[in-house]
């Protein structure tokens, strides 16, 4: 349980995220901006990235829609905005069943 509260909390920066994901800062900062409606880290007061657990798994799903389906960056878009859109279908579901 104390994980679970920790996990929603840790914020990594880019260079932690990086060595994690086996990715170079640079492809992080152009991810970015090329998938900015579902990759956005938070920004410090002095404007350094800070990085959810929940943005480094999107950031595992891109990598892999590149290296393993081998997607265009439009490709990757479109799998994750139906990936977004399935996402927010179940959880509308699971609403209202608990009602």
């Amino acid at each position: 349980m104390a994980d679970e509260v920790l996990g929603e909390d840790l914020l990594l920066n880019i260079d932690q995220v990086s060595r994690m994901t086996g990715l170079r800062k640079s492809t992080l900062r152009y991810w970015e901006k090329s998938f900015e409606e579902f990759l956005k880290p938070m920004r410090t007061a002095s404007n350094r990235r800070e990085y959810s657990l929940a943005d480094v798994e999107v950031i595992q799903r891109i990598k892999k829609l590149i290296e393993e389906e081998h997607l265009t960056n439009l490709g990757v878009r479109i799998k994750l905005e139906a990936i977004s859109n399935h996402n927010k279908k179940n959880s509308v579901k699971k609403r209202h069943q608990k009602s």
